[in-house]
This record gives C-alpha cells, structure tokens and sequence, in this order.
C-alpha cells in the first residue's frame, strides 16, 4: 500500500532533497508541496495526504498551529514534524498539537524514511537526537496554560503576524478579513494575556514557539 506525503516547509532546497529522496521508495509518493503553513494547511486539505512532513519554524503560519488545523479538518491524517532547534519545549508543543513523529532536521535521510512509515502506521517516532519532555516540563505553568488555551485560532494566528512585524493592513490582507477585526483581535489577545505593549506581545510568542525566532 503506497503512502501519500505532503512535504511543507519554506526552503524549497530542503522540499527537493525530501522529495527526491521519498520517492526512490516503492511505497512512498509525493503527492504535494508548500512553502509555509499556511498554504500547507489548504493543500492538505484539498489532497487529503496519509502524512504530512511539517516543518516547524515558519513564518506566516508556524508549524504547530499549521499541525492544529490539518489534524482539526482532515481526517486521519499524520504529522510528522522537523525542526533545526528540537529543544523541549518546542517538541512537547508538535506533539501536543497533534504530531506523531518528531526528526531533527540534522537525521540520516534514511531516518526519515523509517519515521514516515512509523507514523503512517499511527505509531510515535522521536528522533534519538532530539531532548524529549517529561510530563513536569511539558507542561506550562497554570497561568501561561490559561492564556494559551483562551486563545482562539484566528487569535493566535493573529498574535505570530504581529509579533513578526506586520502592520494592521498587512495582518488584515494576510487574513483576508478587515483593518478593524485585526485590531480587536489584537486587543482581546492582549487582553487574555495581560500583556500592555507590542514588545512584550513578541517577547511572549517567541517564548511559545509561535514564531521562526524560536531557538
């Protein structure tokens, strides 16, 4: 049985050399490509891939909140995340949003190969290379927690743009939506976080792992 594969992740380099590597498996096929979360999320949508190959830092759409919606709104899929910086926290925010398989970008072409067919068998992969979190570290802090989970999608959507640097307008455009929806979002977002200034909103993304910052 042949296992479709989404590869998403903005270096296109890195997209070839995946791809050009899956497809020499009789039982792997490239079905797909983008080059950020959010286009990632729409394809995996239309195609409807046994496993998406996600990278995690991405501007626009990271990986994780792009894992939440592909996991929300396709049925059966599998995540299996790749990151240049696998530390702790990050690994235990992919996994908690739905990944089943987490590499770090430095494995083996090889591992790559056999964490795809472990994921799309429904089984967990964790890279050897890459720090695991217990449940003591990879849970927040209950305020932090609160926060989190009292934002909604678009909201946290919201908050990576503008911890990037996006006016209102090109939030807007981005979201397709109006000037004054993005500003209230921005405010409730502040709000729920009780954070008082821009600096302190990106300061709290990068913390999160909700931007390509994060190291």
């Amino acid at each position: 049985m042949t296992i479709r594969i989404m590869l998403v992740d903005d270096h296109q380099i890195v997209r070839e050399g995946f791809r050009s590597l899956l497809e020499r498996q009789p039982d792997l096929d490239v079905v797909g490509e983008a080059g950020d979360g959010r286009a990632g999320v729409q394809l995996a949508r239309q195609l409807k891939p046994d496993v998406v190959v996600m990278d995690v830092a991405m501007s626009g759409l990271n990986g994780i909140e792009a894992t939440r919606q592909v996991i929300h709104d396709v049925a059966g899929v599998k995540v299996l995340a790749l990151s240049m910086h696998p530390g702790k926290r990050v690994v235990g925010e992919m996994l908690q949003a739905g990944a089943l398989g987490y590499l770090a970008k430095s494995c083996a072409l090889e591992e790559l190969v056999h964490a795809v067919r472990k994921v799309a068998a429904g089984q967990t992969y964790l890279s050897s290379s890459i720090e695991r979190p217990d449940e003591t570290e990879s849970v927040p802090p209950q305020s932090a927690a609160r926060g989190k989970a009292a934002l909604s999608r678009r909201e946290r959507e919201v908050l990576q743009l503008v911890a990037e640097g996006k006016s209102t307008k090109e939030v807007a455009a981005t979201l397709h939506v109006s000037t004054k929806t993005i500003e209230t979002h921005r405010s409730n977002i502040m709000r729920k976080l009780e954070i008082r200034s821009i600096a302190e909103l990106t300061k709290y993304a990068v913390r999160e792992g909700l931007t390509p910052l994060e190291t």
